[in-house]
């Protein structure tokens, strides 16, 4: 464990963390990344720099706006947190590494992709696309292998056939985040796919024992987060899950 680079790494995930917030924000909207500054999404008024202090701000102003008092989404610090935990993790494990470089963006990027299909359903061609193209290239440089490529065409073939046999299951913003678990992953990415749908089913069975099947049907559950959850397992522990797994046969 590298915990002395991970120590190191906490305060620019933190405001990395921060950063996502600003991407979640304003990429569905297709708004710039860096005008205007980071305001209230009810007043409009700028955020100091005192109150972007990532968790601690949210935390001193009881998760409101200092200006109009309006309440401030708990998606902000959580993000923040999951990305900070995260990027410690990838660097305590790996190592200052390219390797764990590349575990950073990937992890970078998943919390984004959560974080909008929370809030609006939907992921983003404009981050996953690039994203996927980005890891695939960075992966195959690191450790160059044809593993990474077939990877994420056989995890975008699978999800593609469950579209085609249940379109209202998954979509296809769904198939594209499989590109980039594929590039990502490798053959560990079966494991991604297998617990992070699985996971799914946890809110989908609590849906139909609440409302019934039929009103059920009409809730759409987020998978991009249960996906991520799946692709983070495998991030870490996905070879000695599917080690494990294979020498049962």
């Amino acid at each position: 464990m590298n915990v002395a680079a991970a120590a190191f790494v906490l305060a620019p995930a933190l405001a990395l963390g921060s950063f996502l917030n600003v991407v979640v924000a304003r990429v569905p909207a297709r708004r710039s990344l860096l005008r205007p500054p980071s305001s209230c999404g009810s007043c409009s008024r700028e955020i100091l720099w005192r109150d972007n202090i990532p968790v601690v701000s949210y935390v001193l102003l009881k998760g409101r706006c200092r200006h109009c008092e309006a309440r401030v989404s708990a998606l902000y610090p959580l993000v923040e947190l999951v990305a900070a935990a995260l990027i410690v993790a990838c660097v305590a494990v790996f190592g200052p590494t390219p390797e764990a470089a590349l575990a950073v963006g990937f992890c970078a990027v998943l919390v984004t992709l959560s974080a909008i299909d929370i809030q609006l359903r939907i992921v983003p061609n404009r981050i996953v696309l690039p994203a996927a193209v980005a890891v695939l290239v960075l992966h195959t440089a690191i450790d160059p292998s044809p593993e990474w490529v077939v990877s994420a065409l056989a995890a975008s073939g699978a999800l593609f056939a469950v579209v085609l046999a249940y379109p209202k299951g998954l979509g296809m913003g769904d198939v594209k985040l499989a590109i980039l678990l594929g590039a990502a992953l490798g053959s560990s990415v079966s494991v991604a796919l297998m617990l992070g749908l699985f996971a799914a089913l946890v809110p989908a069975v609590a849906l139909v024992a609440r409302y019934g099947a039929a009103e059920a049907r009409k809730m759409a559950v987020p998978l991009v987060p249960f996906l991520s959850l799946g692709a983070i397992v495998a991030l870490f522990v996905g070879e000695r899950i599917l080690d494990a797994y294979l020498s049962l046969f």
